[in-house]
């Protein structure tokens, strides 16, 4: 499994609550966001559509604890090179966390 020296996502260091793992993914709370964040195992930008299905799941059961509707953001902004994508949440959910986000 290909990993990347210098990857925070290949590293990845137990700094948040963890969800899950396995041999494609784990599932953590991001460190920045706070929210629940699905990484890639391997360090690539091009998971398999079984591999996109299987840590969509995954993501589903983590982010089903925090929020009673959400989405999947996989636009990554910090890690471009590393496959990850997070569970934000949806609808008025949204408001209240975003406004939680910038009390902080």
């Amino acid at each position: 499994m290909p990993i990347e020296r210098g990857c925070d996502l290949c590293e990845a260091a137990r700094l948040t609550r963890w969800y899950s793992e396995d041999d494609v993914c784990w599932v953590a709370d991001c460190e920045i966001c706070d929210v629940p964040m699905v990484v890639l195992r391997r360090h690539a930008i091009d998971p398999s559509d079984e591999e996109v299905a299987h840590m969509t799941a995954a993501l589903a059961r983590a982010a089903t604890e925090h929020f009673a509707t959400w989405v999947v953001d996989g636009h990554r902004r910090n890690i471009p090179d590393h496959w990850h994508a997070h569970a934000r949440p949806s609808g008025t959910a949204a408001l209240k966390w975003w406004a939680r986000r910038f009390a902080k």
